[in-house]
């Protein structure tokens, strides 16, 4: 199971559906439901890996009981296996299109001008007054006093509404001004404002309608006559960033002329529309309401007495108006601030509700620029809606620039109205009486009860929820906050869409601003969504870091109360507040939480119970990006013994906690580009032995796993080594150039080898540790080995490729240097003095090239650039395909056989500049080659490695970089290869972790149907007597050069897929009717060298997968590779490790149990390597107990556990892995008692039901013996089937025959009681009626009693 999977915070629905939440529930609820959730989430997803499935059968009187295992453990499918080698999943985003909801830059109103030309008294000549008329201007009657006093009144008035809304501004007002003080006016405020927006109000009810011209009117000094303004003239002088109110009658006029100006909203415009913002009362055709329904200034009073203007527009439609005296709206109690009043509840509901209109239906971009950059613009806008709606019902219609879409019937104005309604019900009580209690508005519940509903149904192709903004209200609320956090959090749940949603609303600083509550119930959901935010925009670590919020995660990661899985989000959290942001690591090192992390590290070791591996995963990633370059906190890490606490990290089961592990030890060394050093002071505080000390440690562990069994892991280590060997490049370079150096012989001077060293008191070897593996001496006859030349570097060799270079434990403690007393003195002459002895810098050279060698392309891809920091170039040979065989030792060969075309030289002669660093490393010419020998060679496709040109002055340890004038600092760091595990996890919290991602129908009605197949199929195969399998079925040609050397049958459908030694992999089409067409062909890798030696199924009963084990030992695990040009590569190791030295052919056998989810591994080796697939990861190791190699293998699909091994000399081994001493029994059936001859086993196999002890194993000398080990002295059946020239055996796995194949182009086919059954020749009657070849492989279909066969004529066929 993926990590994490689990997920025990999951918000429980039942928690969210009822209202009781406005009381704010005990947090001990919420709790309690987290906990039950978890609990019942674990019973249910959780599974043995052997879970079984009995059947039971009964055919006539005689009850058989037949039990079919169909193993339910699935391996491979967790994320990390989704396109591992193909892409690399990145993190969160700090830049681009994730962060659109950023407003792009705040923009504050500073200056407010008013102005107000009403002339009062004097009506304007072009308007005609109605009887009665609406006289109001800011709710003040203009004749009920004095024209002067009430003009200044009106002003003050208008000048108080707006400082409602920003009361930080400057206000200014002119009363019936003339042109020269507006001038005046707008100078100032401009002056007064620099770059921040000015307001300009316009109220034009005293003076003529604007005209066709765009000018509005203004006043002479002695009031005789009305002064045209042009709007140009008010534009040049107001300049931007502006907002206009225009109100007054066919102000549409006035938008027109803004409109009209010359080049308005061009580039060279100094007010660009992008700045200027209008809002008009009308459109140009229009006159202002004049019924006494309204005041006269109603656009006005919309604008910044929205409740007012709205509640006594509501009450004269409402059922209320025959009940309340409007008088009362103006006594409502209350402030506007405070939300626990009636007036300040009225004014909560209506900005969530013109809010929510205007985030439904304006554009992203249009919504950010208007309601949330400007505080006054935001304000003035919401209650344009409301202007919109009333003005409307009076045959109005408000305009603005930019222009809005109509809003005036949107559905949230009918909960506007009730929620009016519900609040004027309750107002004559309150006013009456000054004790009564005000009942809050049921609004927020409804609301947030409708968000829940969405949630249920909704998903990210249905229209969003357009309650999203009131969920950002009601954040505000105390008594709504809880609820409304979880319903938060479920939305941001639902994917990377949600979060972007819910951040363009404006969430962000609302959530920001909880992190300073000390409210214990919230800290939950608070990490949570935090981790959601952050899963997507890393660019809010700055605002965190600002407001001081990495605490608040510091203190939830200590806590104990919280679930594992909540504190790997707080982790996470933390880790990308430290992502390449020097504040953030600097904050968080002065906060501890670097002892914080390894404490909690060091609680997980095995002595304690088992920690939630995602947590684990998370502390590690945290720590290695807190201390990445950041010297200050690599040493606070070093002196807190962070290598020891790793080193147990590095074994644990999942591979993303053993990954994050090596991250994080990696970015531990110190490798000089820590941009804030200031001259290496820090680096004094250090002591050199210690940290030279805290390195070995750290290359230890990196060591240890450089042969993980999975390419996560890997890839990680190939990573790390890459900053080590940056780190240490000069004494690397010294060690490598050393194994290049020629050989003095002068008759193998064309030719690569380790140099004549030697290692102290331990002769012709290149240290201790690659004694074992690598022996180099003068006699030539090292370097033939069965006619063979090895013209690749030895350290390319496959003996140590393909096997930990690591497996001898007295290595690491070895001092013996690689280099003798004269090398050194002649070779390399160190600047410094080495740090770490030869031995540990050749044991890094040789786990270089085994990554360099890897099996998954990507990891061998990183370990050629690790190689290349260190001088070694890898050169990629093609194979040179010759129709010659290998020469055997002795043939005379002609120098024309075969031309050496494409052999790369791996060799290069090393002038060191007279013994003096830096370094450079020139290649002359190639001695002819010396054609004994090397005439007629057939070059195997291989990697090779040599040294390449090195022009680099640096040496020894690698200095800071930057800061010390080297321009190539940062050009050298961009290229090392880049950690992927830390981008790769943050994926994690990208996906829904509150939902557990059930199976489709789909995939439950597919895996229900293969196995009623399975089972009826497995019945029939156990009753059948008779199976003569001499029927064909269909036969081709493969067109492989050598003939089908594996192959397998798929379960439940007809495929077949082959492969040949040259690793060429063909899927086809057996079924009849079809012409067997090619339904995919693949190379398994692209340096194919010894073959396929077995191909497995994985998951057979669900996306099964196709494991191939090339005779290296390497495996490689493919998905669709059936489908045509789609296979993709789900993982790939190597098996087997610590073989014998001096070995060059593995001749590797492996099986696969789908009950454990084993892998077993031999050869010619002394042990059976156990690996599990599900943890990526070598378990266990079972000693062969003989001196001979295993040359067949087989393991139980029944019971989990047993294998049988059989050897090369003959032997037979049972072992089972869940007993203490795995070995069970040995049997040695296929030496002849007369003769004492030996003979190979090429095959073993389980008999087909339930009885474990019963085994088949078949010799080359062609005898089959049928063993049960109950009875281990003696075989109880042999069969002599083909003498002397058995090539292949196939045992039916549930029907009761065996099949065996010959080089002498036969197959015969017995019954588990030896009768012969019958025997096969031909591939088909049809088929040229020519025999078949030299049998290659034989496979039997798991279910139904078809017989795939292969041969060296490169015909495949299959009988029935």
């Amino acid at each position: 199971m993926a990590l994490g999977d689990l997920m025990a915070f999951r918000f429980p629905q039942s928690a969210v559906v009822s209202n009781h939440f406005d009381d704010c529930g005990s947090s001990q609820d919420y709790a309690d439901l987290l906990s039950q959730r978890r609990d019942s989430d674990t019973a249910s997803c959780s599974y043995g890996n052997a879970t079984v499935t009995s059947i039971a059968t009964t055919t006539g009187n005689d009850a058989t009981s037949s039990m079919a295992y169909l193993p339910q453990a699935i391996v491979l499918c967790e994320l990390r296996h989704d396109a591992f080698e193909a892409s690399t999943p990145t993190g969160p985003s700090d830049s681009g299109v994730v962060s659109k909801w950023r407003p792009k830059d705040r923009m504050k109103t500073g200056c407010v001008a008013l102005v107000l030309c009403l002339n009062i008294s004097v009506d304007p000549p072009d308007v005609i007054k109605i009887s009665p008329c609406a006289r109001m201007e800011c709710w003040i009657d203009p004749f009920s006093m004095a024209p002067q006093k009430a003009l200044e009144t009106i002003g003050k008035n208008l000048s108080l509404q707006y400082e409602r809304w920003q009361p930080k501004a400057r206000y200014k007002v002119q009363l019936d001004p003339t042109v020269e003080e507006v001038k005046k006016l707008c100078n100032t405020c401009r002056r007064y404002a620099k770059a921040e927006r000015v307001l300009f109000h316009y109220n034009g009810h005293g003076v003529p309608k604007p005209t066709a011209n765009g000018e509005i009117w203004l006043f002479n000094k002695s009031y005789t006559q009305y002064i045209p303004l042009p709007i140009s003239d008010l534009d040049s002088w107001l300049k931007t960033p502006s907002i206009y109110v225009f109100d007054c009658s066919a102000a549409g006029m006035i938008v027109n002329a803004f409109r009209e100006l010359p080049n308005w909203g061009s580039s060279n415009y100094s007010g660009s529309t992008g700045d200027c913002i209008l809002l008009a009362a009308c459109e140009a055709h229009e006159t202002l309401p004049q019924s006494e329904e309204f005041p006269a200034d109603v656009f006005t009073s919309c604008l910044t007495t929205p409740i007012p203007m709205a509640l006594r527009w509501f009450c004269k439609r409402s059922l209320l108006r025959e009940s309340l005296d409007y008088s009362l709206i103006d006594k409502i109690p209350g402030r506007q601030t405070d939300r626990k009043t009636l007036l300040g509840e009225l004014n909560w509901i209506f900005t969530a509700v013109t809010d929510t209109i205007a985030w439904n239906v304006l554009p992203h971009d249009l919504f950010q620029r208007l309601f949330r950059q400007d505080l006054l613009v935001a304000s003035l806008f919401r209650n344009f809606l409301l202007a919109e709606r009333i003005m409307r019902s009076a045959n109005c219609s408000p305009i603005s620039h930019p222009m809005l879409p109509p809003t005036h019937q949107h559905h949230m104005w009918d909960a506007w109205d009730m929620a009016a309604e519900i609040c004027l019900s309750q107002l004559p009580s309150l006013v009456g009486d000054p004790n009564a209690e005000y009942q809050s508005s049921p609004f927020f519940s409804e609301q947030l009860t409708a968000f829940e509903v969405w949630l249920d149904h909704g998903s990210e192709h249905k229209k969003p929820p357009e309650q999203l903004p009131i969920v950002l209200q009601v954040l505000l609320s105390q008594c709504h906050r809880f609820r409304a956090l979880v319903l938060l959090g479920r939305f941001l749940d639902m994917g990377p869409w949600a979060v972007d949603l819910a951040l363009s609303v404006g969430i962000f600083p609302y959530v920001l601003k909880l992190l300073q509550t000390t409210t214990p119930e919230l800290r939950q959901i608070l990490v949570f969504i935090w981790t959601k935010i952050l899963a997507l925009d890393k660019s809010c670590q700055v605002d965190l870091v600002k407001d001081g919020g990495h605490a608040y995660f510091i203190r939830f990661l200590d806590s104990m109360e919280a679930y594992p899985e909540q504190r790997a989000m707080a982790a996470f959290v933390l880790a990308v507040i430290v992502d390449g942001h020097r504040r953030g690591q600097e904050a968080c090192v002065g906060a501890n939480l670097i002892n914080v992390c390894l404490r909690h590290l060091q609680a997980s070791t095995p002595n304690n119970a088992p920690t939630e591996p995602l947590f684990l995963q998370w502390l590690c990633l945290c720590l290695g990006k807190l201390w990445e370059d950041f010297t200050e906190a690599q040493i606070i890490g070093l002196r807190s013994d962070a290598p020891r606490i790793y080193a147990p990290l590095l074994f644990e089961p999942q591979p993303e906690v053993r990954a994050s592990a090596v991250f994080s030890l990696g970015t531990l060394l110190d490798i000089g580009f820590d941009s804030s050093r200031d001259g290496g002071e820090r680096d004094e505080e250090y002591d050199d032995d210690e940290k030279n000390r805290a390195e070995i440690s750290i290359v230890k562990s990196l060591l240890s796993v450089v042969s993980d069994g999975s390419p996560l892991v890997r890839a990680e280590v190939a990573v790390a080594l890459a900053r080590f060997a940056f780190g240490h490049k000069q004494h690397l370079k010294s060690i490598a150039a050393a194994c290049w150096k020629p050989q003095s012989s002068s008759s193998l001077r064309s030719l690569p080898s380790l140099a004549n060293i030697k290692a102290t008191g331990s002769g012709n070897i290149v240290s201790s540790q690659i004694g074992p593996l690598l022996r180099v001496g003068n006699d030539s006859s090292s370097l033939v080995r069965d006619g063979r030349v090895s013209t690749s570097s030895p350290l390319a060799n496959t003996g140590i490729m393909h096997g930990s270079p690591l497996s001898d434990d007295s290595s690491l403690h070895s001092d013996s240097g690689i280099l003798d007393d004269g090398v050194s003195n002649g070779v390399v002459n160190h600047i410094r003095p080495k740090p770490l002895d030869d031995a540990m810098y050749s044991q890094c050279v040789l786990a270089m090239c085994t990554l360099a060698k890897d099996p998954s392309p990507r990891i061998a891809n990183l370990g050629r650039q690790v190689l290349s920091i260190i001088g070694i170039e890898p050169v990629v040979a093609k194979p040179v395909m010759t129709s010659v065989c290998r020469i055997r030792p002795g043939e005379p060969t002609s120098a024309s056989t075969t031309p050496l075309t494409g052999l790369a030289r791996s060799s290069s002669w090393f002038d060191m500049n007279g013994g003096h660093l830096p370094l450079k490393f020139r290649t002359p010419p190639v001695s002819p080659p010396r054609q004994s020998y090397l005439t007629g060679m057939r070059r195997v496709c291989s990697l090779e490695f040599r040294p390449h040109p090195i022009n680099s002055p640096d040496s020894g340890l690698a200095d800071p970089l930057i800061g010390h004038g080297e321009s190539s600092g940062v050009s050298e760091r961009s290229s090392l290869p880049h950690s992927t595990i830390y981008n790769w996890s943050c994926g994690h919290f990208s996906k829904p972790l509150l939902t557990v991602a059930d199976d489709t129908e789909e995939t439950i009605a597919r895996r229900e149907e293969r196995e009623k197949f399975a089972l009826e199929h497995i019945a029939k195969c156990q009753r059948s007597s008779v199976c003569r399998l001499n029927k064909p079925v269909t036969c081709w040609d493969t067109r492989f050069d050598n003939g089908a050397k594996t192959a397998l049958l798929q379960p439940f459908s007809p495929i077949v897929v082959a492969a040949d030694e040259n690793e060429r992999i063909r899927v086809w089409n057996y079924e009849e009717g079809t012409d067997r067409t090619v339904l995919n062909a693949f190379d398994n890798h692209i340096f194919p060298e010894k073959g396929i030696s077995k191909l497995c199924l994985v998951n057979e009963l669900d996306d099964s997968l196709l494991l191939v084990a090339s005779s290296n030992g390497n495996i490689r695990i493919w998905k669709d590779y059936s489908v045509k040009d789609s296979q993709k590569l789900v993982t790939a190791f190597s098996s087997i490790q610590g073989h014998k030295p001096g070995l060059r052919h593995l001749n590797a056998v492996v099986d696969w149990q789908q009950q454990s989810g084993y892998l077993y591994a031999s050869g010619e080796i002394l042990s059976i390597m156990l690996w599990d697939l599900d943890k990526e990861q070598l378990v266990n190791s079972i000693p062969s107990s003989s001196d001979c190699g295993i040359s067949a293998l087989s393991a139980s699909q029944v019971h989990g556990g047993q294998v049988a091994a059989g050897f090369s000399d003959g032997a037979v081994r049972l072992y089972d892995v869940r007993m203490p001493q795995m070995l069970v029994c040995t049997s040695r059936p296929h030496i002849r008692p007369h003769t004492q001859q030996v003979e190979r086993v090429v095959g073993i196999s389980f008999q087909p039901g339930l009885d474990p002890g019963k085994i088949v194993s078949a010799s080359q000398a062609g005898d089959i013996e049928f063993l049960d080990i109950r009875n281990n002295s003696d075989t109880y059946l042999t069969i002599d089937a083909h003498r002397g020239s058995l090539t292949a055996l196939a045992v039916h796995r549930h029907a009761p025959i065996v099949a065996s194949g010959s080089a002498k182009q036969l197959i015969k086919v017995f019954s588990l009681e030896g009768e012969q059954l019958g025997s096969i020749r031909y591939h088909h009657p049809s088929f040229m009626a020519q025999k078949m070849g030299s049998v290659g492989c034989l496979a039997f279909h798991p279910y139904q009693v078809l017989l795939a066969a292969g041969a060296a004529d490169a015909g495949v066929s299959i009988h029935s």
